[in-house]
């Protein structure tokens, strides 16, 4: 699924649902809320988001806690679900989106080109995934978003019987 039909079909099941989403976002840098804000009616449900591409600011913005960045780094799967449910606390919304990882072109601190860590937390729990991307760092970053909203979907599927795809 495109990344467009994605956030369409969020859009479109949160908008049905009455209910709202933020985004935490890092390797990413704001692509996926200027993905979301494309689709038609989207005021209605998207609250906002944060880009904490710097480490400190994952702790100071989105409540990530400072142990956890500092005993597993930025790019790990722990830190992607503190994201996405620092953001969901911190805006407000019913749905946190997170994203965390690596588009290089470089390593980063031991983690590979690739390595990326997708999260979302809802009113029923979270989930995180990872993933490793091949690409350019424009492709991963892409392919990144792409992930989230997939995720966000199939989590928005999971927690109310009737939505489908």
């Amino acid at each position: 699924m495109a990344a467009g039909g994605a956030a369409a079909e969020a859009v479109r099941a949160l908008v049905d649902r009455r209910q709202t989403l933020s985004v935490a976002e890092s390797l990413t840098g704001g692509l996926v809320a200027a993905t979301i804000v494309e689709i038609a009616g989207v005021s209605a449900v998207f609250r906002g988001g944060l880009v904490v591409y710097a480490t400190d600011l994952k702790h100071s913005l989105a409540g990530v806690p400072r142990q956890l960045l500092d005993a597993r780094g930025p790019v790990d799967p722990d830190v992607a679900l503190a994201l996405a449910e620092g953001v969901r606390e911190r805006c407000g919304s019913d749905w946190g989106l997170a994203t965390t990882g690596v588009a290089g072109p470089e390593p980063q601190d031991g983690k590979p080109v690739g390595m990326v860590f997708v999260a979302v937390a809802g009113p029923a729990g979270a989930a995180v995934r990872e993933l490793s991307l091949p690409g350019s760092r424009a492709e991963i970053r892409t392919a990144s978003v792409t992930c989230a909203l997939s995720l966000l979907v199939a989590e928005l599927r999971g927690s109310t019987p009737g939505i489908t795809g």
